[in-house]
């Protein structure tokens, strides 16, 4: 499932801008002054104040927000946090940066502070947090930008995603982007991939199986295609060597992303960041179990797992497949998984919110009797030998998704994400400690929710 177009973003933590040592001196207390006759102390010239490079603009960054789908963001001219002192207001900022153009106010504009505040779907403050405390202009972000600024969390990630989504900080006002993949080799590095992009990011469809190291690297273009900026620094990442003992094949709920405007590229909406178990994620946006059953063989047997995770369904009843055809395409993926010695741990399939899924999102309501179909599934799913239930946590009492693990209707945010990838990583420990023990997690992440 793809989140809503022109909704994807991304997110990074705030870096704090080096401290001045400027002042520290090194004092040699081996040596005294000679008693006799005083000589004249030279003192050194006075240095020439520094001239401030005049700040043209600069690209702000902070930590991504659970449940924001987009930010304000107000510039103000000093430390004064009032309504009169504000230099600039950007109300639809759908990413966790943004590109401040300074150019128009010289000098004054070093002196200028900044400050951010999470706004929900229907522009309201993002639970207890309003604006953030004002902070200098130069705290928190690089000035005079040439470039998109990458945002993916790749390296926080246990594993790289086989279909990676690649996201950045807009340069400027462009609305489109250019994205080059390159692999490292010992014969140099080689183009592999031109992706053109729209504004905040860009779907992988082609997947990474073969180890090695890779970088990736952005540039703004305009409206006729014409580069408006240098390409970004390059970021690099691992496709590992080693067979991962535990991978996860779904579409976008196991592949990432939420709150409409968050892509798979953050760790904030991936299930396997919570999973107190390493797993490979082979989850693709938009999959039916058709489509997963297709790519088995091109996807899940390069990785190889011992393990493999299967949570899919919902692309299917909610476009009208009937939960038998669904049931067999799972079942077809089970005998595969016997054939090539891969134990297989089916999740039931997740309920969806048609209201907030056609108000919202602006998707086709689903057929009047999805609930029939989804339940047909997951009775099926509770069946098998091994199998995992997130589906009931996330239910209301009429049989929806819940309203406050979503903001779409069809994909669960933070708390959904969160539940998902903790009963995942609990059974799986407690099913096949003989693996999990042997195995590091990375920090899962935390947020100011």
């Amino acid at each position: 499932m793809l989140l809503v177009a022109g909704f994807m973003i991304s997110m990074g933590s705030v870096q704090a801008a080096p401290k001045d040592n400027s002042d520290n001196v090194r004092i040699d207390f081996s040596k005294t002054a000679a008693p006799v006759e005083q000589k004249a102390v030279t003192r050194p010239e006075p240095q020439k104040e520094q001239v401030m490079t005049k700040i043209e603009n600069v690209q702000l960054m902070w930590q991504e927000v659970p449940s924001a789908v987009r930010y304000q963001v107000v510039i103000l001219k000093s430390e004064e946090d009032t309504q009169s002192n504000i230099a600039l207001t950007y109300d639809q900022v759908y990413t966790n940066g943004l590109t401040v153009d300074l150019s128009g106010f010289g000098s004054e504009a070093a002196n200028f502070y900044w400050k951010i505040c999470p706004l929900d779907y229907n522009g309201r403050p993002v639970g207890k947090l309003h604006f953030t405390k004002p902070r200098p202009i130069t705290d928190g972000g690089r000035i005079n930008a040439k470039a998109p600024r990458p945002t993916t969390q790749f390296e926080r990630m246990d594993y790289m995603p086989m279909y990676p989504v690649f996201s950045w900080i807009p340069y400027g006002g462009a609305k489109q982007h250019e994205v080059q993949v390159y692999q490292v080799t010992d014969a140099g590095d080689r183009l592999i991939r031109t992706l053109q992009a729209g504004e905040y990011d860009v779907y992988e469809d082609g997947g990474y199986s073969q180890p090695g190291k890779y970088y990736w690297r952005v540039r703004s273009l305009s409206g006729d295609g014409t580069p408006i900026s240098d390409w970004s620094e390059k970021s690099y990442f691992q496709v590992e060597s080693e067979n991962p003992p535990f991978a996860a094949l779904g579409d976008s709920i196991t592949h990432g992303g939420g709150a409409m405007s968050v892509s798979p590229g953050y760790l904030l909406y991936d299930w396997e960041s919570y999973s107190q178990v390493p797993v490979k994620n082979l989850g693709f946006s938009g999959n039916t179990t058709e489509a997963m059953l297709e790519r088995f063989e091109r996807d899940v047997l390069p990785v190889s797992p011992r393990v493999l995770v299967v949570m899919g369904g919902v692309n299917d009843y909610r476009l009208g497949t009937f939960g038998s055809r669904t049931v067999a395409n799972l079942q077809a993926i089970k005998e595969k998984c016997d054939a090539y010695g891969i134990i297989v741990v089916f999740l039931t399939v997740t309920p969806i919110n048609p209201p907030y899924m056609v108000s919202r999102a602006h998707i086709d309501h689903p057929p009047y009797d999805w609930q029939v179909h989804q339940q047909y599934i997951n009775a099926w799913v509770m069946k098998q030998k091994y199998h995992v239930d997130v589906a009931t946590g996330l239910t209301d009492s009429m049989g929806n998704l819940r309203t406050t693990y979503t903001t779409d209707g069809l994909h669960p945010d933070y708390y959904g994400k969160k539940y998902i990838g903790e009963q995942v990583g609990r059974y799986l420990q407690m099913n096949f400690s003989w693996l999990t023990n042997k195995l590091t997690k990375k920090p899962i992440p935390t947020y100011n929710d």
